[in-house]
């Protein structure tokens, strides 16, 4: 057993932790006990990600939530040293062996079975572990080849996608890759979707095409925009087609009645607080997932009221970026208050407007609850905060 000075310890475990990086042999290092009481732990793992080996910190939160932190191995050392002494306990798991590294309440440090680990890791008969490889090209759901993208304007009548819309289809096509990945929350067989602010309805007809003809589903879709010859020209796309569940209303979401009321609601860049409008009404219905990818955020440029953060709202670009990420915290902590588990995530890299905001109802929720109390206080206190004395409810 080795007890030293707790920074020398600490040393000692990342040297580990590196030496068994290095010989392939790291199945995974947990770090627990956090002094951050909002963590539960960490789990430290090698993978490969674009051919290149990492380190990937994946850190589990108290809120359910998980989120990850890919280290490079040249960042390594330091990154880990400073990681390592927020943490009271780290188990380093090899196919060599394992050791502990613990901290006293009194601050003093112990590795067991640290030495024998170093000389095991060290010797040539050690078996290494294969590693996870996050770089596996996904196979795209629609091939282009589809009927719908050929009339949208998307492929050519051979199904290769035009060079200008490239963009697009990734983007349509990482949409349904979402929907896909909440498919086990949805109902089966037979389900009501909602399309609101949905423009040239690029999303609804790829929606519906991948519930109605790749899952084979019965479905229900309604797509609502303010322009009526948006609205005309999708009706007669839908007609070509023979998407027979799927159809489109002319005027405000603010006045739109769905019935029966949606499983799912989907919004693709609502303009400002159309979004709001859209997360508004999709809570109200209870729909069981909501996708929506906001557009522009004017409204807390306009009224935020924080002197706490002058220091960025008086660089106007500044005050734009912190005002976009604020307001769809802002629309997913009110989520959370009513009864959604929440995730902003990435639509497509390298395009603006590309944060997907995903919300999925919880099931058993009790709005009377002490967590659902809390995730209410919560929102009202970011509220206060960025709005001051304007928070109207």
């Amino acid at each position: 057993m080795e007890q030293k000075k707790i920074s020398n310890n600490s040393e000692v475990l990342v040297d580990l932790i590196l030496l068994a990086t290095e010989k392939q042999v790291l199945k995974k290092a947990v770090f627990s006990k956090p002094s951050d009481k909002t963590i539960l732990k960490m789990v430290l793992t090698l993978r490969e990600i674009g051919s290149k080996p990492v380190l990937q910190a994946e850190y589990f939160h108290k809120d359910n939530k998980a989120t990850h932190k890919n280290i490079a191995l040249s960042d390594a050392k330091d990154i880990l040293l400073s990681v390592t002494d927020t943490f009271s306990q780290i188990n380093l798991i090899s196919t060599a062996g394992d050791c502990e590294y613990k901290v006293s309440k009194s601050g003093s440090s112990v590795i067991i079975g640290g030495d024998k680990l170093r000389r095991a890791i060290s010797s040539d008969t050690v078996k290494t572990v294969e590693i996870s490889k996050n770089n596996i090209e996904k196979k795209h759901i629609l091939s282009g080849s589809d009927p719908f993208l050929k009339l949208l304007g998307i492929s050519d009548v051979n199904g290769r996608i035009y060079d200008k819309k490239q963009l697009k289809f990734r983007q349509i096509n990482r949409f349904v890759e979402m929907i896909r990945d909440v498919e086990a929350h949805l109902p089966k067989d037979e389900i009501t979707i909602c399309d609101l602010c949905c423009g040239k309805s690029y999303l609804s007809f790829a929606v519906y095409h991948y519930f109605a003809n790749v899952l084979n589903y019965k479905v229900r879709m309604t797509g609502v925009d303010l322009k009526p010859d948006v609205v005309k020209y999708c009706n007669e796309v839908a007609q070509q087609l023979g998407f027979d569940g799927l159809s489109f209303v002319c005027g405000d979401i603010n006045d739109f009645v769905c019935e029966p009321t949606p499983d799912l609601v989907v919004s693709l860049h609502a303009c400002d607080t159309a979004t709001d409008i859209v997360i508004d009404k999709a809570m109200k219905w209870g729909a069981k997932v909501i996708l929506s990818t906001p557009c522009c955020h004017h409204e807390l440029n306009h009224t935020l009221n924080c002197p706490t953060l002058s220091f960025i709202a008086e660089h106007s670009m500044l005050r734009q970026k912190f005002c976009d990420a604020a307001t769809d915290a802002l629309r997913l902590k009110l989520l959370e208050a009513n009864g959604y588990r929440t995730a902003a995530l990435e639509l497509v890299e390298d395009a603006p407007k590309n944060i997907m905001l995903r919300a999925i109802k919880m099931n058993g929720w009790n709005e009377n609850s002490r967590a659902a109390q809390r995730a209410r206080e919560e929102y009202k206190k970011a509220k206060d905060f960025l709005l001051g004395t304007q928070t109207q409810k």
